[in-house]
């Protein structure tokens, strides 16, 4: 049996309850100057399908020679969705991988049973806004001790969909009959949606836990109106759409099949046992970076994060 905390099989459903089952507003955290949003994880909340965790960072304007410099630093049990609306960062990871995300692009990054990667601006000739988002898929318990992976596509190479007032790029898995080019470790959706004003899109239907999270402008839904900052939650089953404000809206679409029982967050790990995540605490504290569980990234291996105490 699939597991979900909300999901109910005595709900009424159809015109017996409202479309929203839960509302989530981001908590903001100011890191000098650069506003981060985070959704998922939440007291409502841990997670909407496999997304365990969803960040909205920035708008940001940085200075020449400033910008985001995140150490290296470990992850298990999850993979790491990051699309940037603007800017670029350098990924390294401990797979040799060295890459530029830039904007509209799929970055996917697999953990497993263990990876290590940092994200810098490390570039930085000019002032540069950096935009976007960041999110967590966490694995099912079958590939919690998988092999790490990295997967990146372009945004050229990412289906899109343009008419009616509506352009939507689809990021990772199926929606509206197309099916993302990058595999993913379960069944899931992930979108950016574009709305003019007044058009409206409804969600997929092909999927049983669905959330949309409001990044610009307004939707309003089964005659609520929702602003930017807002995550919505749906109840699996219903039709529902979204429909543009007077001002168009920009919204990202996510969700899938839910996960096979809860999770536990430590810091950057993911697992279903407390176990393994204390195995992980420890393997990093150890520091043996070359027969150890954890390495660094190669041309990025002259520091790292250390563990919270």
């Amino acid at each position: 049996m699939s597991w979900n905390p909300i999901l109910d099989p005595d709900y009424p459903i159809g015109d017996a309850v409202d479309s929203i089952d839960t509302v989530i507003v981001p908590r903001a955290h100011d890191l000098g100057g650069f506003e981060v949003r985070r959704a998922l994880p939440s007291a409502k909340r841990q997670m909407v399908g496999p997304f365990i965790f969803f960040d909205q960072f920035g708008p940001a304007e940085f200075l020449t020679g400033q910008g985001v410099d995140v150490r290296p630093h470990p992850h298990i049990g999850l993979a790491t969705v990051t699309y940037l609306q603007n800017g670029r960062m350098h990924h390294r990871d401990s797979l040799g991988t060295d890459t530029w995300i830039e904007e509209g692009a799929v970055n996917l990054m697999t953990a497993g049973r263990g990876i290590t990667h940092s994200e810098r601006m490390d570039d930085s000739e000019r002032p540069v806004t950096l935009q976007g988002l960041q999110s967590w898929i966490a694995l099912p318990t079958d590939m919690e001790d998988s092999p790490a992976a990295f997967a990146h596509v372009s945004a050229d190479k990412l289906p899109v969909l343009d008419a009616e007032g509506k352009f939507l790029r689809l990021i990772l898995g199926s929606a509206y009959g197309e099916t993302a080019p990058v595999e993913t470790p379960s069944e899931m959706f992930y979108l950016e949606v574009i709305l003019k004003s007044g058009a409206a899109i409804p969600l997929p239907e092909n999927h049983e836990d669905r959330g949309a999270y409001v990044l610009s402008g307004s939707v309003t839904v089964a005659g609520q109106d929702f602003d930017a900052g807002r995550m919505l939650v749906f109840r699996p089953g219903d039709n529902v759409s979204l429909k543009a404000g007077p001002n168009g809206a920009r919204l990202m679409l996510l969700g899938g099949a839910v996960m096979d029982g809860p999770r536990h967050i430590w810091w950057n790990f993911v697992a279903s046992s407390k176990e393994r995540i204390e195995a992980a605490k420890e393997a990093w504290r150890a520091g043996d970076w070359q027969h150890g569980r954890f390495q660094l990234p190669p041309g990025d291996d002259d520091e790292f994060i250390p563990a919270p105490g």
